[in-house]
């Protein structure tokens, strides 16, 4: 069919772009598939009709205020490495992998960082939901913000001279990474934990029991909790997890990261 062509072709992709409407429509098929899958297979009850309209706008004012600030920001502080040509002559998969895994590092980091008591308040507005579904991840301040961005902004330097379409992909990777990580789904992936973070290894981390403050904080990849000390195997965790921050802090504060 001529509509289904359409969709397929260059001139369809050249109109999302050029609208700016990629991101919206991904967006729309997260919110909707994303959702019933969490339907079908969810690992606690979720009352969606009294959270999702918060998270909806907290969405839009991460999209419109607070990412496009910590952008501003970040032009001033994140530092750009120049890269030397030896590093650039390598095949593209390798840097793209480079890329991933320096960011995933850096970004353990400044997670960790925020785990530490002078800190803690601009992230702690991410850990205030006392439930887990895959928009409550959204929340994060200004700072906050601002902080998680520098590894990767350090990192884009090995995706230079890449093709057109690699930021749009990062965009989408980053996207469904945070979505992935805070799913309310019943998945059991003892394998896949060996390597990545999983729903369930990264709901601990969101757990309002304190033994869990400062376990599981890697992003992508398992290995930086194995390796410094923050792991905790989600099958040692017999009680029920439940979240929060165990403390009633403004909306304002919580937003603002003071």
């Amino acid at each position: 069919m001529e509509w289904i062509e359409w969709l397929l072709s260059s001139e369809f992709r050249k109109f999302l772009l050029d609208h700016d409407l990629f991101f919206p429509l991904l967006f729309l098929g997260r919110l909707i598939g994303i959702t019933a899958i969490e339907l079908l297979r969810p690992a606690r009850a979720v009352s969606y009709r009294k959270v999702i309209l918060y998270d909806l706008t907290v969405f839009v004012v991460f999209q419109f205020v607070i990412f496009p600030s910590a952008e501003y920001i970040d032009r001033y502080i994140a530092i750009r490495p120049q890269l030397p040509d030896t590093i650039l002559a390598m095949p593209f998969p390798v840097r793209v992998l480079c890329y991933f895994v320096i960011a995933d590092f850096g970004h353990y980091w400044i997670h960790r960082l925020m785990h530490t008591t002078h800190v803690w308040r601009i992230h702690k507005w991410h850990h205030a939901p006392t439930y887990m579904y895959w928009l409550a991840g959204t929340r994060t301040t200004v700072p906050q913000q601002v902080l998680v961005n520098l590894p990767y902004i350090f990192a884009w330097s090995f995706l230079a001279g890449g093709p057109w379409w690699m930021g749009l992909m990062i965009g989408v990777f980053n996207s469904f990474q945070n979505d992935w990580m805070h799913v309310n789904v019943t998945w059991r992936s003892n394998w896949l934990e060996w390597f990545i973070v999983t729903p369930r290894y990264h709901h601990i981390h969101h757990s309002d029991n304190p033994a869990h403050y400062k376990a599981n904080l890697a992003a992508l990849f398992t290995i930086w909790d194995r390796l410094f000390g923050t792991y905790v195997n989600p099958d040692d965790v017999k009680e029920p997890l439940s979240f929060g921050i165990g403390e009633k802090v403004p909306l304002v504060r919580l937003a603002l990261g003071v």
